[in-house]
């Protein structure tokens, strides 16, 4: 193992983003994989109880549609400032550090709201839990990214989200049994217990090489990637024999002279920067407007607690295929496609949605339309995890993915809120069309300005002047090799 005397200059060495590209894909990508996916799962058990127990809150409470909309929006609100502080401070300080403090805050943080004695404080910890929740969410999707190699990491990213639905249907699943009988801030203290899996993260999980490569710190890089090679040959059952040679990629030695919120918005990234926060913005309103207060609707319709949050989990079944085949897609059929297919598909079965919950369709009906639009917005959430990181270079990668996060956590925030306003107003008829408008932006702004990243390094990604809207054709393996 080289020290820090003895490694190469840069120019001559092979970067660390060269020795993980060519490594096999193997049950040790596979575990890292698992641990973050599972961190990622935790978060979405705590955001999606909202969902499920805000009926129980406004009932105990005494809260009007607008206070309980601001309630479901505390937590956004949070989420907006975790996500721009986590992406500054992991291109600042690290992934693994800040990955680690954001399960730490958010299993506190979700304690504190089984104690809350009023609204006020209900919503000061919503807060708190938030910002725990938007730092992981950014950090995550970029730590995946910078491990996997480019063949398999659109479809492990987009897999990783997958554990969002499975996520909300466990929330689901827990409420329906605890809600009735101890109500929902038991429900609160049980989801602050999955956050001493930080102790595994902070064991099995490394810094990011390519990170600590673009931070100057070669020989903390050179030691994570030669144990990651040494993991990658034995979990591939090649221990015995070195590791294939990194096909060479031109250098260029570490940048300090711009932050990376000045980075996101220099000429290279301004199209991507402007396009992913409309996207981000737009999305989210739309998706958290509505199932935020999917239970509380039903509810009002004359559902039963027990059946209407039956019922909400019974929809969010649809987008485990959603997931899936998003993961399928992104590989398959790009990004940019996948994501706009996504985002029309939501928009018109919000609509349906909405009209079918109007006119007091079958209960039938109303759950399988909803299964067909948490297909459709599951597969979204799929593809917009895959392809944000791949817009930027390392150097703003988390910072890029962190405010993109909390623009849509604006978005996020506005939505249950505008819900609560508008319900009184138009009924959940004009609820959903709402949310169907707000797909239909989003579903705009990538046609019109994004890109597509498929089969290219994120080395190559961060290297092509995005006003082009240049994409790598289709199959073209060696287009992320050639660039940068």
């Amino acid at each position: 193992m080289r020290n820090a005397s003895a490694s190469p200059p840069i120019k001559s060495r092979a970067s660390a983003a060269a020795r993980l590209e060519r490594l096999p894909f193997s049950g040790y990508h596979k575990l890292i994989f698992l641990i973050i996916a599972l961190a990622f799962f935790f978060d979405s058990v705590d955001l999606g109880t909202m969902t499920f127990v805000l009926g129980s809150i406004k009932k105990e409470f005494g809260l009007s549609s607008a206070q309980a909309g601001l309630v479901a929006s505390a937590s956004f609100f949070g989420m907006t400032l975790g996500a721009a502080a986590a992406g500054l401070l992991a291109d600042r300080f690290g992934r693994r550090p800040v990955f680690q403090w954001s399960m730490v805050l958010w299993g506190i943080a979700s304690y504190l709201c089984s104690t809350a004695h009023d609204v006020n404080s209900l919503i000061g910890y919503r807060v708190l839990l938030g910002f725990g929740m938007g730092m992981e969410f950014p950090i995550a999707q970029a730590l995946l990214s910078e491990f996997v190699p480019s063949a398999q990491r659109g479809r492990m990213v987009a897999l990783m989200d997958g554990f969002w639905p499975l996520g909300f249907i466990t929330a689901g699943i827990v409420a329906y049994f605890v809600l009735p009988a101890l109500g929902w801030r038991t429900v609160f203290a049980l989801l602050a217990i999955p956050a001493v899996f930080v102790l595994v993260v902070r064991r099995i999980v490394p810094e990011s090489p390519r990170w600590l490569e673009h931070r100057g710190r070669l020989a903390d890089a050179d030691r994570v990637v030669s144990d990651v090679e040494a993991r990658v040959m034995r979990a591939a059952g090649l221990a015995s024999l070195p590791a294939p040679a990194p096909e060479p990629l031109a250098q260029t030695a570490p940048k300090h002279r711009r932050s990376a919120l000045r980075e996101i918005w220099s000429p290279a990234y301004r199209r991507r920067t402007t396009m992913v926060w409309l996207l981000w913005f737009f999305a989210l309103l739309g998706f958290y407007g509505l199932t935020s207060w999917l239970g509380a609707l039903l509810q009002q319709a004359g559902f039963a607690v027990t059946q209407s949050v039956l019922y909400t989990v019974l929809i969010s079944l649809g987008g485990i295929p959603g997931f899936l085949c998003a993961a399928w897609l992104v590989e398959r059929w790009g990004r940019k496609p996948t994501c706009i297919a996504s985002l029309v598909g939501g928009g018109v079965m919000a609509f349906v949605y909405g009209q079918t919950a109007l006119h007091g369709a079958s209960i039938v009906l109303l759950i399988g339309s909803g299964l067909v639009m948490q297909f459709f917005l599951f597969a979204m959430w799929a593809a917009l995890y895959t392809y944000t990181p791949e817009l930027y270079g390392t150097g703003a990668r988390a910072t890029g993915s962190g405010f993109a996060s909390a623009i849509g956590r604006v978005g996020s925030l506005i939505g249950p809120y505008v819900v609560g306003v508008v319900l009184p107003l138009s009924g959940q008829g004009g609820v959903f069309t709402l949310g169907a408008l707000s797909f239909a932006v989003a579903a705009l702004a990538v046609w019109v300005l994004g890109i597509e990243t498929k089969d290219a390094s994120l080395e190559a990604l961060s290297s092509v002047e995005s006003g082009t809207g240049v994409a790598p054709a289709d199959g073209d393996k060696a287009w992320g090799k050639q660039l940068n």
